[in-house]
């Protein structure tokens, strides 16, 4: 499989991931060509780390893999979102998702919190 088209504006492409059973977005990480060919080849998420500029596979060390179900690019193939079956929690604080920060949300009245 071809993966230029996925790499022409930069390097790295957003990968959302989001949980198949719920729909629930689980983090955002991103992909080189290099992350997404072994997503290809093992069905578990691997990321690129912009801290410490390396690959990273999902859950190597905590054991909270995403095993792949789907990949999809958006109609502009800049961002792809990845379905998964998380096994434990996606987060590094130990949350399920990385999203578990309310900033703002809408109350019943009308106004924001």
């Amino acid at each position: 499989m071809d993966l230029e088209c996925y790499f022409e504006k930069s390097d790295l492409i957003p990968a959302v991931v989001q949980e198949a059973g719920t729909g629930e977005v689980l983090m955002l990480a991103y992909m080189n060509r290099e992350s997404l060919q072994k997503t290809f080849e093992t069905g578990y998420t691997w990321f690129y780390s912009r801290s410490r500029q390396e690959l990273w596979n999902k859950g190597a060390t905590s054991g909270h893999v995403q095993k792949v179900i789907d990949i999809k690019a958006d109609c502009d193939n800049d961002t792809l979102l990845v379905t998964v079956v998380q096994t434990g929690a996606a987060c590094h604080t130990g949350a399920h998702s990385c999203f578990f920060r309310d900033i703002w949300k809408k109350e019943k009245g009308g106004r924001p919190l």
